[in-house]
């Protein structure tokens, strides 16, 4: 059986890892390429957009893919939309690996927005605010003016920040919370402006956040398309096994 895994979090990693050694399962990797140097996967990988749902639907034919397991990240909402969207189209099975969002804990300091637009309704002026949002979301930030803003990505950037009153930090997770303490008390940070990814490996730095009572902006998911859903890995895999077996 042919299954085509949409790729690019730690859950994909783990999902790939147990799917290539399931006998009769020829498993094809996909990673949109926003990453420079991603982590080598341990089965066949392309990298690049497909173009939309059309290009998707053209690859899944080609192909010959019996399965699609969409564990992009939370955020991916088109290429999520599109997984749904093609599987439905050419009656495939599907299957989205959704993890459970983040909720606040006693002592968090968090105020839900529902995208990066809005969250200069909530910043004030002066403030240092650090942007775990990704490089590619920094345009929706242009409205923090006066405002110092640190953008952490992966790679290092292609050129300068876009705007003059922000920096890119450079570093590869994981982060340990001891060590984003350090990092916010060094740059004294304001605000935190991160999306309710709900990954366990990047929390630290909302524990973080919390121990040194820092303020948090937290972008809500968008909405997710109707389908098969799965919150655990073990769901995932348990599912194509299923599928497996009843060839």
């Amino acid at each position: 059986m042919k299954v085509l895994l949409l790729a690019g979090t730690s859950d994909a990693r783990r999902i790939a890892v147990e799917l290539t050694a399931m006998n009769g399962i020829n498993l094809i990797a996909s990673l949109a390429g926003v990453t420079r140097q991603p982590a080598k996967m341990p089965c066949e990988t392309r990298v690049g957009g497909f173009g939309g749902v059309e290009g998707l639907r053209d690859y899944v034919r080609q192909v010959g893919i019996d399965a699609i397991v969409d564990a992009t990240h939370p955020f991916a909402a088109q290429m999520s939309a599109s997984a749904a969207q093609a599987s439905s189209d050419l009656g495939v099975k599907h299957i989205q690996m959704l993890r459970p969002k983040w909720h606040p804990q006693a002592g968090d300091l968090w105020t839900a927005i529902a995208s990066e637009e809005a969250a200069v309704a909530h910043i004030e002026q002066g403030a240092t605010v650090f942007l775990a949002t990704g490089r590619q979301t920094l345009p929706a930030f242009e409205n923090l003016t006066n405002r110092r803003l640190i953008c952490r990505q992966i790679d290092p950037p292609d050129g300068d920040f876009p705007f003059p009153n922000g920096q890119f930090l450079i570093g590869r997770p994981p982060f340990s919370v001891a060590d984003e303490m350090q990092l916010f008390q060094a740059l004294n940070i304001d605000w935190l402006v991160v999306k309710n990814s709900g990954a366990e490996a990047s929390r630290s730095k909302l524990d973080a956040a919390r121990e040194l009572a820092i303020r948090v902006a937290m972008i809500d998911r968008p909405i997710q398309p109707k389908c098969n859903r799965a919150t655990r890995v073990e769901e995932v895999v348990n599912w194509v096994a299923a599928l497996k077996d009843a060839e």
